[in-house]
């Protein structure tokens, strides 16, 4: 099975490690900025680091999506986006932008970037023609219940996966109506964007459902809160930094059912988890 992209035709016989670069103002500054040469330069040594750990991917960020996030102006998305991408592109590895704006998207496409990572699948205004003018990008289509202000205060209500398997088969029509070839489409069931617990392990547990509809699979579980719950020995969730064991373990039982891509944090356990996986199957 190979995900075409702008400029890799990425094989995923091999589960493929996507390294999270989230350039938050409080991942590499305590100013509430992230465009200065300082935070521009630690960005890309985490980047650098992620590479060296084993990442096969880069996915990069400049817009929190977690629950309640407020929306992030465009000028300041770009400011925080544009000066990392201008240099990653050139290493030679995959570079993927998390954004929903069709005017960061053309942003980033032009500047060489190989795959567009939307949580909302394209259907923004401009989104679907921004990448369809760019006929050989990758794409990941995502799930999502609401948006982020209101994902998780009404989320949805059971069952939830034959709405989500739903959803991203009419989202892989349309994207493929708009001319986009089937072997750039992944798909991304949204683990916490607006469902429940047990909902996300619904999508764990039984993947097959998504993966009848003939596209690549993302597993998206690291340091997801719904595993601070399961994990939590009292009342209340583990917090993120004493989430890695769940990480690992829903990463591996992902690719184990099928899943080809996971999108993680902490890449290099990931990796070394993946590594004995693959070392022990027949």
């Amino acid at each position: 099975m190979i995900w075409q992209t702008s400029r890799f035709r990425i094989d995923l016989q091999r589960p493929q490690v996507m390294g999270i670069v989230n350039l938050t103002p409080d991942s590499f500054s305590g100013d509430g900025r992230l465009s200065g040469p300082a935070e521009v330069r630690a960005a890309l040594a985490h980047c650098e680091r992620l590479v060296a750990e084993g990442a096969d991917l880069l996915d990069l960020g400049a817009e929190s999506s977690r629950p309640g996030a407020a929306p992030l102006p465009l000028e300041a998305e770009c400011a925080r986006l544009l000066p990392v991408l201008g240099e990653v592109v050139r290493w030679g590895v995959p570079i993927s932008v998390d954004t929903y704006k069709s005017e960061v998207m053309q942003a980033a496409l032009d500047l060489g970037v190989d795959i567009i990572n939307d949580i909302w699948a394209l259907r923004q205004p401009g989104a679907l023609q921004a990448v369809s003018r760019h006929r050989g990008c990758g794409i990941c289509l995502m799930h999502m219940h609401r948006e982020p202000q209101t994902m998780q205060v009404q989320p949805m209500t059971d069952p939830a996966l034959p709405q989500v398997r739903a959803f991203l088969h009419e989202a892989a029509l349309r994207v493929r109506g708009a001319g986009v070839a089937p072997d750039r489409i992944v798909l991304d069931p949204g683990v916490g964007f607006g469902k429940t617990v047990a909902q996300n392990l619904e999508m764990l547990k039984h993947p097959a459902a998504l993966l009848e509809l003939g596209y690549p699979l993302v597993a998206a579980w690291s340091r997801k809160s719904s595993l601070g719950a399961v994990m939590a020995t009292g009342d209340e969730p583990l917090p993120v930094s004493e989430r890695l064991p769940g990480s690992l373990a829903a990463a591996l039982l992902a690719v184990e059912r099928g899943a080809r891509i996971v999108r993680v944090h902490d890449v290099r356990d990931t990796v070394g988890a993946l590594r004995v996986w693959q070392a022990a199957q027949p």
